[in-house]
């Protein structure tokens, strides 16, 4: 594979692992503006995500088995066609309740995107290089906090939040003809993985019964939910709390994926001299430290901007050290069920996300503490369920280490 092939593989997959998380950043800084015009509360707004995170969440478990029995065209194809029809018809939306159920259905659209991009890493690349490649799409997947809710604030404030979603529409067009035009089918029909419910089932018990699988899988989306109470929880805190503009909030945002993105790259460095396994320790060690100094300050009433920006910045870090290592640790045993199994592993992680922002939409009054309790939570209970699981693993597979030794399903 060349260089510009490869390169611009990343990129497209990059893009389509962007489109879901494009789609929540966009329009949060519209929050306010949506809850005016559809005559409701910012509260209530939110349930709009915690729609999107459960469409996410099922999607995955649906497109999981799609992906391994007609390839990786076909499903997002299907899928990319649901999102733009969607994303059109929250252009029109009249009242609360219809942007949920569409923001529900325009979710189960982008997570053909998430799931193809995850699986066709497996299919593609050679499996040594599965933890830079993820951390590669995590650099493009970058973009998307750090362009989107700035766009997005601008946009809101010019033109109103409609126009986020028509900016959304026409991204979903161009997503369906780079696939199209540009990415090669990687996974050939398999008619052996059955679309009947009880060989799926089996398949993701097949999965999800691998030690390995449910240790790195289930403690990533444990972790991984303190990023979703902060994206759930930000609008109110940064807009109702600390009372920023949208433009403003917008740039925060920005600003604190720097440490996401940052620590995800700076992952590929740290990769050359420690394994994942040792990364993913330190990570969550210190992801729970600075969740509960978070806690403990919101509890006391310390926090202004800069500290909660701050404090912010160190928790995010955390995930995005962790995330790409424990996503690469999750898939390492498997090889043909690799679209079964990346599908479960999204769904785990947005089932995750969905809960923790529903908790947080219960929440009227401006408070930090809803949020940061979730975090700080979310760090602990991670750390408990990673030090129980490793129990149960006899020998971690770090990618590239044993994949030829029968160790795969």
């Amino acid at each position: 594979m060349s260089k510009k092939t490869y390169y611009s593989l990343i990129l497209i997959l990059g893009s389509l692992t962007a489109l879901a998380p494009f789609s929540i950043d966009m329009y949060l800084p519209g929050f306010p503006a949506i809850a005016k015009d559809l005559n409701t509360t910012a509260a209530k707004v939110s349930l709009t995500l915690s729609g999107f995170f459960i469409g996410i969440s099922a999607g995955q478990l649906l497109y999981g088995p799609l992906l391994d029995h007609f390839g990786r065209k076909k499903p997002l194809y299907f899928g990319l066609t649901i999102y733009i029809i969607t994303s059109i018809a929250c252009i029109n939306v009249h009242n609360i309740d219809s942007l949920i159920v569409l923001r529900c259905i325009q979710a189960l659209g982008a997570c053909a995107a998430t799931v193809a991009s995850v699986a066709m890493v497996r299919d593609l690349f050679p499996v040594q290089d599965s933890a830079k490649v993820f951390s590669l799409l995590m650099l493009v997947l970058g973009v998307s906090p750090m362009i989107a809710p700035t766009v997005g604030g601008m946009v809101t404030a010019t033109f109103g939040w409609q126009a986020v979603f028509i900016i959304l529409t026409v991204i979903g067009i161009i997503l369906l003809l780079a696939v199209i035009l540009w990415l090669p089918n990687s996974f050939q029909p398999d008619e052996s993985h059955s679309l009947k419910p009880e060989p799926i089932i089996r398949d993701f018990i097949s999965v999800i019964v691998e030690p390995q699988f449910y240790t790195y899988a289930i403690t990533g989306a444990v972790a991984f939910a303190g990023l979703f109470a902060y994206v759930s929880g930000s609008p109110m805190i940064f807009m109702n709390v600390f009372e920023v503009n949208e433009q403003v909030y917008g740039w925060i945002f920005a600003f604190l994926s720097i440490g996401f993105i940052g620590a995800s790259q700076l992952n590929n460095l740290v990769l050359r001299r420690f394994k994942s396994e040792k990364i993913v320790q330190v990570a969550l060690t210190t992801q729970v430290i600075v969740g509960f100094i978070f806690l403990l300050a919101s509890y006391n009433d310390w926090l202004n901007l800069g500290l909660t920006i701050f404090l912010l910045f160190l928790f995010l870090s955390c995930i995005g050290f962790a995330n790409p290592n424990m996503a690469a640790l999750s898939l390492a045993p498997f090889s043909k069920n690799a679209g079964t199994a990346s599908a479960l592993m999204g769904a785990l992680q947005m089932g995750m996300g969905s809960l923790i922002s529903v908790v947080i939409s219960m929440f009227d009054e401006p408070s930090t503490f809803p949020m940061v309790a979730s975090m700080a939570g979310s760090a602990l209970l991670a750390n408990i369920i990673y030090f129980l699981g490793k129990k149960t693993i006899k020998e971690t597979i770090e990618m590239g280490e044993n994949i030829d030794a029968g160790l795969v399903h």
